[in-house]
């Protein structure tokens, strides 16, 4: 296998969405920080970037909620990026009440939002996620879901319709449906919770392996373990897929009764957890200082990005937002050295120049501000 192709945004151009009426900026570096005060919009711009990729977004917002307040229309992000296809213009917008998005590729409508993830793969690491370890397992299974999509496209497909599949079986028991009619539904919910389970077990085991690397580069971020749980993952262990099936169609049959008392399907890949740990430590990350955590999880985000660029033949852009205010200078300087080498590009956020000291010198800072987007000067 060759190495992956360096994709970089060259310019992005955002058009009534969130603070922003009209702005453009060139991205032409690696590695580039965002520094504005609070409220410039420096994160809107990361949730742009985000909007180019399959998925809803760094916030998972509505997409009737991004429009900037007041606008007309709908709001439109576009960008020009060198990737596995040269150069490559891709447009995502929305207009007021639509179903979804419009994304159009070199002028083309695209079938779906799969297709963007031919062209780019984005990953980030947001400030709401420095709870992650500690709060609920819903949230880790979403993070988790979001590192599969990255290195395997039709996984966000497979998570909709399990989660379709389990709302019509949660609905039948509801009102009562026959046997037969269950019979069917959980016919169609089984082979969906296999196939989930079985690409972010995938996954786990790639970024084991990806962690495990880590230990020789001296990184001064801890190793974290980690492994998915759940009582499906446990009856999945030494089982085919084809078993793994029979098994949870007769626990659905078997379990009808409670989950109706409950009003849920208690029993799946859609309870599992993703489990992480301080290995030096040996104990749950969610029981580190809060300083550890973060160290975790951003030693997490490196090794997925690196699995993300072999199983996809391309670098992922990644998206740090106020990622080195909340580290000390050593461990800053170590990460910027880190991506340098990754040769990813990256989009930084902070609200202080000073924190970026360190990045390499062809790296690119610009000052956010109401005013518009701007190189930095120092002083």
């Amino acid at each position: 296998m060759g190495e992956p192709i360096q994709v970089a945004l060259r310019s992005l151009s955002l058009t009534d969405f969130r603070n922003y009426t009209q702005v453009s900026v060139s991205l032409g570096a690696r590695l580039v920080a965002l520094v504005g005060d609070n409220g410039a919009g420096k994160t809107n711009l990361l949730e742009a970037v985000s909007q180019l990729t399959a998925g809803r977004g760094l916030r998972r917002a509505q997409l009737d909620d991004i429009r900037r307040k007041d606008a007309d229309t709908g709001w439109s992000v576009a960008a020009r990026l060198d990737g596995p296809f040269g150069e490559t213009r891709i447009g995502v917008g929305h207009a007021p009440g639509a179903p979804g998005r419009r994304i159009r590729i070199d002028g083309a409508d695209a079938r779906s939002s799969e297709q963007l993830l031919e062209h780019m793969r984005v990953l980030w690491l947001l400030p709401a996620m420095d709870g992650l370890f500690t709060g609920p397992a819903g949230d880790r299974r979403r993070f988790l879901d979001r590192l599969v999509l990255a290195v395997d496209p039709g996984h966000g497909r497979r998570v909709a319709d399990l989660e379709k599949t389990l709302r019509a079986r949660n609905r039948v028991l509801d009102e009562g449906g026959t046997p037969a009619f269950l019979d069917a539904v959980e016919a169609q919910l089984a082979p969906l919770a296999v196939a989930v389970s079985c690409a972010r077990k995938e996954t786990v085991a790639l970024l084991q392996a990806r962690i495990r690397a880590q230990d020789d580069l001296g990184l001064p971020f801890p190793r974290a373990g980690i492994a998915l749980v759940g009582d499906f993952e446990a009856e999945a262990d030494g089982q085919s897929a084809s078993e793994l099936e029979d098994w949870y169609r007769d626990l659905l049959v078997a379990m009808r009764g409670r989950d109706r008392a409950a009003g849920r399907t208690l029993s799946g890949p859609h309870r599992s957890d993703l489990e992480v740990r301080h290995l030096a430590k040996d104990m749950p990350a969610a029981l580190a200082s809060t300083g550890e955590q973060k160290a975790l999880l951003i030693g997490l985000v490196l090794a997925h990005a690196e699995v993300t660029a072999v199983t996809a033949g391309m670098t992922p852009v990644l998206l740090l937002d106020e990622v080195a205010a909340h580290l000390d200078p050593g461990r800053r300087k170590a990460l910027f050295a880190r991506l340098a080498d990754l040769g990813l590009q990256v989009l930084m956020t902070g609200t202080d120049a000073r924190l970026f000291a360190d990045l390499p010198p062809e790296s690119l800072i610009l000052k956010v501000a109401s005013s518009g987007i701007s190189p930095y000067i120092e002083g």
